[in-house]
């Protein structure tokens, strides 16, 4: 096991060489050979079990078991709160969230944006609204707990799309705009079945605006749709060292009372420029600790409603520069990879060094043992979870859950 840091990624990259290669007929049908051998669909034994979650795993356990998953999809390992994001972009996602949907407690389609038409407010993308798939889920996440029935809440993230600075002025200075508003989300929420709405607002202004106007819309949003039994979860961003304090204590003190579940975004630490792990275990127990301290006030009831974001994603970082990876193109990837996986022992997350026809990549990619690290930690420090997003991982990862 060893620690990797930017410079030496960075250093790596450049100083590599492309080569050339291709698949020779001996070598496509070994390929073919180990492919049978590959699990799919609900198995006798668990990733547990089969000892899968390990430090390094192999790579070739990881191509033999991805596809597979423990048979009792409702059997549930975390007690917190999870949500699970789908994108009508990733339709593997919608398969994801009704095959393990008793392992969820809310399911956030990404589907819906709010609209100006005229002075009027308006949702827009309501055409990726998919009834059939709705019922489904609720159907297959209904499951026995205390004596009670329980199914799988839906709550579509919902944002603001192409609004004037003139929209925003006026929707954040005038109650009676910002009550037109509420009442057409409520409409919406009724007319589809919506438990909730998860609102992304707080990043694209957090910053730009007083705390205090963005508290007061916030706070008339939840109050307002409250009163109708629909749940507000909030999206929040992370803190970053050597950026402002866009959420933290304060914001927590002020809003906890009142929103449903706050959605935190720790995931995209690094980046093209800084290449490194997705989302350091450090900074995911930091980013949760500077919004809700230890030993705080209320810190139990204030703890629960975070969501700590998992991503289900990687980076690839090329000569290029990369960019984000999911399941198909990184299963690829890993084929070269002869036997296992390094572990980064500083952030707690895998990766793997290769060189292939299109050059060298560094591939960092969530893991069983990596997944099951921040599960533990949201499980120490009473937090809930948020998985963005279902459909870019490996199937077997829900075997953790």
């Amino acid at each position: 096991m060893r620690s990797i840091n930017a410079q030496i990624i960075c250093s790596i990259l450049l100083s590599c060489q492309y080569v050339q290669c291709t698949l020779s007929p001996h070598s496509k049908s070994k390929s073919k050979q180990r492919e049978s051998k590959f699990l799919r669909g609900p198995q006798d034994n668990d990733v547990f079990t089969l000892d899968l979650v390990s430090v390094e795993p192999l790579a070739k356990d990881i191509l033999i078991h991805h596809e597979s998953y423990y048979k009792d999809t409702a059997l549930r390992r975390f007690n917190g709160t999870v949500l699970g994001y789908v994108t009508p972009w990733n339709s593997h996602g919608y398969d994801v969230a009704k095959i393990f949907a008793k392992k969820f407690d809310i399911i956030s389609p990404v589907w819906l944006q709010i609209v100006k038409h005229g002075d009027d407010y308006a949702i827009a993308g309501d055409h990726d609204i998919d009834a059939g798939w709705l019922n489904d889920l609720r159907r297959k996440g209904k499951v026995q707990q205390n004596q009670r029935l329980r199914t799988v809440k839906v709550f579509p993230r919902i944002i603001f799309d192409h609004f004037t600075d003139r929209d925003i002025k006026l929707l954040l200075s005038d109650a009676k705009e910002r009550t037109s508003l509420n009442e057409m989300l409520i409409r919406v929420c009724k007319q589809h079945g919506f438990d909730g709405l998860v609102l992304e607002v707080w990043s694209q202004l957090a910053g730009r605006i007083d705390d205090k106007i963005l508290y007061t819309l916030v706070l008339q949003m939840a109050k307002e749709l409250q009163k109708k039994q629909i749940r507000l979860i909030l999206v929040i961003p992370p803190q970053r060292k050597g950026m402002p304090n866009l959420f933290g204590e304060k914001h927590m003190d002020r809003l906890y009372k009142y929103i449903y579940a706050f959605s935190l975004m720790t995931y995209d630490y690094s980046t093209v420029q800084r290449p490194g792990a997705n989302a350091p275990l450090y900074w995911v127990r930091s980013a949760v600790e500077h919004i809700v301290p230890d030993g705080c006030p209320e810190m139990e009831v204030k703890r629960a409603k975070i969501l700590l974001g998992l991503n289900m994603y990687g980076n690839d970082y090329t000569p290029d520069g990369g960019g984000p990876i999911t399941y198909g193109p990184y299963l690829e990837l890993v084929r070269h990879v002869k036997k296992q996986l390094t572990h980064d022992e500083r952030d707690m997350e895998n990766f793997f060094e290769i060189r292939t026809e299109t050059g060298r990549h560094i591939v960092f990619y969530p893991t069983l043992y990596s997944i099951n690290e921040r599960i533990q930690l949201a499980q120490q420090l009473g937090v809930g979870i948020s998985i963005w997003e279902l459909g870019q991982g490996l199937n077997y990862f829900y075997d953790l859950f």
